[in-house]
């Protein structure tokens, strides 16, 4: 029996026979061309290009999820992007080479690019430039691509790595589990993994190489842990835990339609974040009171980015959903420094992560930025809207994003343009900088949305995708919790709610910590709503007021942290604190 630890993609757990899916390797050839013979190879590129083409609009018309539509229309625009065919050809003509090798590494320089980012959401996105580049190539070299709709049976599928095309044939009716060797939660698979509801494990290593085809394996996508070959011992505790894990889903089921509200009458808002119009369903499915962050970037991912038109009929599908549920919150776009978008020219620093980034782009880009706001505005005339600017640094930056903001109502009134004109603006505070100068912020704005992804690194000076010092990333650093006090106290002394849309909103055990310091309102991934449901149903406000007491006496992290982990253990059991 071999146990193997990875990233919890997927909630659930999945029991069935190992499906082996590894790539073939094969040998790109990297020839020199001669001068005649560069506009063969340029054509070449081009028949495959519209091969490819076809295979995927075949695949849009096969396909019924919106979600996986979406996946493949996006492909197919990168696949027509005027500036990667220009790329591949300017390769071929400058450097004389045959296409299959111009394709390698204009997409390897892309991957490249991508990886560098320090958001997840972008080095996910590699995957897709991945995918596309390997079509081509394939194509270009006669090769069949591996097609997984052959499997009619129910299996749990291990792989070095699926590519979002890939992952689009799986049929999950036949799928109990997935296990990867690479990816992460932000990865198109997760997103699709989540949405058809099949456990899956990432980021595993090498399980390809530790496992063979009809092995027996377990996956528990709510803790990250994949068991190969269990002996019997370890395969009737996992469907004891998997026995349970079902249970407990099934109770959370019947609070999708309750309010969020302590035992002593304290209620708490639960929203949801999201990336894609197609999440809405979930949103709904798991009880959402509104969108707490709605990451507009996801709409920039293609090259040259989104227009107006795109961007307000994507934020009008979602506003429009959500106008009998609750509010929809669309932060502005968050790039720039180390969050490199295709097309966009210019956005690489050698120290990104307090570089040229969210509203330091937007107001040094303000073409872009306008064209943004007056989408969202528009989008605001077909139900609640809200606008949040992240990374507001403090008073001086927050007012030159209003300025223009103002510009652009403006514009819309001139133009006869419709919007809301009562329309809520916040921000994210994710800086300390924002956090010591809240009671001034928050004069300015309708609302506090407290970002703890960058707040805890940029407190603690630690990168949180370094694995170096990943252990000094800690969510209950005193530093880090005295920080969310003080931004909670300072938005109530104004008289405006203040949210938290990072991961700690979405942690079990972070739940009673942040009802008791006050926080108003959570935003997370639907997937997680119930369970924080769950939790502030079943304690008091008042319990939730004497844990903080008793937590921000203490000096140490790992003190705060196993005092709420027993606290919630003992409350809850192991499902919450595992």
């Amino acid at each position: 029996m071999r146990i193997l630890k990875g990233i919890a993609a997927s909630a659930g757990i999945g029991i069935g026979k190992t499906f082996l899916y590894v790539h073939e390797k094969i040998v790109i050839p990297h020839n020199n061309v001669e001068e005649e013979h560069l506009s063969v190879e340029k054509k070449r590129f081009h028949l495959a290009r519209k091969k490819v083409d076809k295979q995927l609009n075949k695949l849009v018309q096969d396909v019924s999820s919106d979600e996986h539509k979406k996946i493949l229309e996006t492909h197919l625009l990168m696949l027509q992007d005027p500036e990667f065919i220009e790329s591949v050809e300017k390769l071929i003509e400058s450097e004389k080479i045959c296409v299959e090798w111009a394709v390698e590494r204009i997409v390897s320089s892309l991957i490249e690019m991508l990886d560098s980012s320090n958001d997840p959401l972008l080095r996910e996105r590699k995957a897709d430039f991945y995918d596309i580049g390997w079509r081509i190539i394939w194509m270009l070299m006669g090769k069949n691509r591996p097609n997984l709709s052959i499997i009619n049976e129910e299996v749990v599928l291990v792989a070095d790595t699926l590519l979002p095309s890939e992952a689009l044939t799986l049929d999950p009716t036949k799928i109990k589990a997935i296990a990867l060797d690479r990816g992460g939660r932000t990865s198109h698979v997760a997103i699709l993994a989540r949405a058809l509801q099949i456990p899956t494990v990432l980021g595993l290593g090498r399980i390809t190489q530790k496992v063979k085809m009809g092995d027996e394996i377990i996956v528990d996508g709510n803790v990250g842990e994949v068991s190969v070959r269990p002996n019997s011992a370890s395969a009737k505790k996992m469907n004891e835990r998997y026995i349970q894990w079902m249970a407990h889903e099934k109770e959370l089921e019947q609070l999708t339609d309750l309010e969020t509200i302590t035992k002593d009458g304290h209620t708490v808002l639960l929203k949801a974040n999201i990336e894609t119009v197609e999440e809405l369903e979930a949103v709904v499915t798991h009880g959402a009171v509104g969108i707490g962050l709605f990451r507009s970037e996801f709409l920039f991912l293609k090259p040259g980015g989104a227009t107006e038109e795109e961007q307000f009929i994507a934020y009008k599908s979602v506003v429009e959903k959500m106008k009998d549920i609750g509010p929809v919150t669309i932060r502005t776009i968050d790039v720039g420094g180390d969050k490199v978008i295709p097309g966009m020219e210019g956005l690489g620093e050698e120290n990104p992560i307090l570089g040229w980034r969210a509203v330091r782009f937007c107001l040094s880009r303000k073409d872009i930025f306008r064209i943004q706001l007056r989408a969202i505005l528009r989008a605001s005339a077909f139900g609640k809207t809200k606008i949040m600017f992240p990374m507001i640094s403090g008073p001086e930056e927050l007012d030159n994003v209003i300025i223009v903001l103002e510009q652009v109502k403006d514009e819309c009134r001139r133009t006869g343009i419709e919007f809301d004109e009562d329309i809520e603006v916040g921000i994210m505070i994710e800086v300390p900088s924002a956090a010591l100068v809240a009671d001034l912020l928050a004069t300015k704005t309708d609302f506090f949305s407290i970002g703890t992804n960058d707040l805890i690194q940029y407190t603690i000076a630690v990168d949180r995708g370094n694995d170096k010092i990943a252990y000094l990333y800690q969510p209950f650093h005193p530093g880090v919790l005295r920080l969310i006090r003080m931004i909670i106290e300072k938005g109530h002394e104004h008289n405006i709610p203040v949210a938290m849309c990072g991961e700690m909103a979405g942690d079990p055990l972070s739940t009673l910590l942040l009802v008791g310091l006050g926080l108003d309102e959570f935003s997370m991934s639907p997937m997680s709503i119930l369970e924080i449901k769950n939790i502030i149903r079943s304690i008091t406000l008042q319990e939730a007021k004497e844990l903080v007491e008793t937590v921000m006496e203490m000096k140490s992290h790992i003190n705060i942290n196993t005092y709420i982990r027993e606290w919630m253990h003992d409350r809850f059991g192991s499902i919450i604190t595992t």
